[in-house]
């Protein structure tokens, strides 16, 4: 951050008094610019024993699988933005289930939340340009080598011990 969004004003980066973090600080009208972890909110989608995967048509890691989840958008809860992101990628309207895993990445300052999601029928679709290929594997048939994430890889694994 170079100015501030109140004032637009150079900041300055310094330990505000009272913090214990190097901040971006504008000099003119005093505004702290705090820079917080996103959370990806996801799912992980179950039908008869079969996990959903979406093969990504994005970068990172476009042509590898992984389990719908996105970025939360404002106004919206773990379990509304899990659910959007999961119809958005995979065409499937779902309520969330239980809390599958929570998983810091401080080295991109996220935080990857995913619930488990059964489904109702197996209809599924590629529904945005964020997917090329949308399928349901039996847990014998995961294509592992071929995972985006580590964070996807873990919440399979929570998934299925």
């Amino acid at each position: 951050m170079k100015y501030c969004s109140e004032c637009a004003h150079p900041v300055t980066y310094q330990v505000p008094e009272g913090d214990n973090r190097e901040r971006a600080v504008c000099d003119q009208c005093g505004t702290i610019h705090y820079v917080n972890p996103r959370i990806i909110a996801g799912t992980l989608p179950v039908y008869q024993n079969q996990i959903l995967l979406c093969k990504r048509a994005i970068e990172p890691r476009k042509g590898y699988w992984t389990l719908p989840a996105g970025f939360m958008e404002q106004g919206e809860t773990l379990e509304q933005g899990a659910a959007r992101e999961t119809q958005e990628e995979a065409g499937i309207d779902i309520t969330c289930g239980q809390l599958l895993s929570s998983i810091s990445v401080p080295h991109i300052s996220q935080v990857h939340i995913f619930f488990l999601a059964n489904m109702e029928n197996a209809e599924h679709a590629v529904s945005t340009s964020e997917s090329l290929a949308v399928k349901l594997f039996d847990v014998d048939n995961i294509p592992w080598d071929e995972i985006a994430f580590p964070t996807v890889k873990k919440t399979l694994q929570f998934y299925l011990d």
